[in-house]
């Protein structure tokens, strides 16, 4: 069984786009590719998630930036500097933008 089409055309792509990966990402996406789809698709969905993992910033320090943003609203609106929609307002604009997507 020959190698399909959309194979050769990533191995291609990887050597027509020098500088986007290293020797070792190119060699490690070649070896990859050789892997059946259910083991592709088992890598592929690991790398992924492996994106998502958490930032720098733990849960606290996440709620605490949410309490300074909060926060920072907050006076501003009690300073007059925003005044904010009103919900039916707001309500209505994402109704009619809805059907565009």
């Amino acid at each position: 069984m020959g190698v399909p089409a959309w194979h050769q055309s990533i191995q291609r792509d990887v050597h027509l786009r020098p500088g986007c990966m290293t020797d070792r990402a190119q060699q490690l996406l070649r070896e990859a590719l050789t892997l059946r789809v259910d083991e592709r698709a088992d890598v592929a969905a690991s790398l992924i998630a492996s994106l998502d993992e958490p930032a720098t910033m733990d849960a606290a320090g996440v709620e605490e930036a949410w309490a300074r943003e909060i926060e920072r609203r907050a006076r501003r609106v009690m300073a007059g500097e925003s005044v904010g929609e009103p919900w039916e307002d707001v309500r209505a604009r994402i109704g009619r933008r809805l059907p565009e997507r």
